[in-house]
């Protein structure tokens, strides 16, 4: 049975108040006209929905029953169209990000704390761990969006990346140890400090050495970029970061870059998001305040 849903509409008001007259005034359509909607509607039903009295319309038994299911379904209808409202305006949602530790600390928080300032009746669910769980829960739909370092060669069929900001990773330590350009194969012979193995950043590292024959050998593995850049400050060992994390610390000559003949591909922080789940208004406009569109 395929019944015009404005039919149901207009059963539902008349039912509700009992009255044509009132009804026609509450939908600002003539009386005649809503006379003949509920002609139609029972006729596609086949069976009668209301009996006229002098007072006004009373439901039948079986109109009765069909009213309480009517109503049930127009106030849903009702709840549905607030809710859609509420998540367009931004006063209600959730957005869950998938980000590493690091990444959270380095990058993220700014952004968070803008958003939250606009939207304070979002909540922001943050995951941290490696880039391959997080991958899986965002094909899985357990995440809205992934936020994780990137080189140009990566490609994802089933995910869309929107690259964000550009990272240019090297070696630093607390003094000046080198006077020229140095070889990779020279730093090996030193104390490293690095990420651990299971990180993107590590895996990148590692995939770059291993081109000129070199295996990286860290004296010591550290769960974040901050953490790197401490222990090169006090001589643990020569760290390797992005040389946007470290600018202050260089101008403040408490670490020294050092100069590579080898020179290592630029990367960049992207957002990633699933290409098979639409993303919500809360997190597209989470998005725009990232890429400031």
């Amino acid at each position: 049975m395929n019944v015009d849903f404005e039919l149901y509409r207009i059963f539902y008001v008349v039912a509700s108040n009992g009255n044509i007259t009132k009804a026609a005034e509450e939908l600002n359509i003539s009386q005649p006209a809503i006379s003949k909607s509920i002609k139609n509607l029972e006729n596609q039903l086949g069976g009668q929905l209301f009996i006229r009295t002098k007072r006004g319309v009373v439901l039948t038994s079986e109109g009765k029953d069909f009213y309480s299911y009517i109503s049930k379904a127009i106030e849903y209808i009702g709840n549905a169209e607030s809710r859609f409202s509420e998540l367009i305006n931004l006063e209600v949602g959730i957005i869950r990000i998938g980000i590493s530790s690091t990444l959270t600390k380095t990058f993220l928080i700014p952004y968070v704390k803008e958003f939250h300032e606009k939207y304070p009746k979002i909540d922001i669910k943050i995951v941290t761990n490696v880039s391959s769980d997080l991958f899986l829960k965002l094909r899985n739909g357990l995440l809205d969006m992934v936020i994780a370092n990137f080189s140009d060669d990566e490609i994802y069929n089933d995910m869309n990346i929107i690259k964000c900001f550009l990272l240019h990773d090297c070696f630093v330590y607390n003094k000046k140890l080198y006077n020229k350009k140095v070889s990779i194969n020279d730093i090996i012979n030193e104390p490293l400090v690095l990420l651990p193995k299971g990180s993107k950043t590590r895996e990148f590292i590692d995939s770059w050495a291993k081109k000129y024959g070199v295996i990286l050998k860290p004296n010591i593995e550290l769960a974040g970029y901050s953490l790197v850049i401490e222990f090169a400050k006090i001589g643990f060992g020569i760290g390797c970061v992005p040389l946007e994390f470290v600018k202050k610390e260089i101008e403040n000559k408490e670490l020294f870059k050092i100069d590579l003949k080898e020179s290592i591909p630029n990367r960049y922080i992207g957002i990633v998001i699933s290409k098979s789940h639409m993303p919500s208004f809360s997190t597209k406009k989470f998005i725009d305040i990232i890429t400031k569109l």
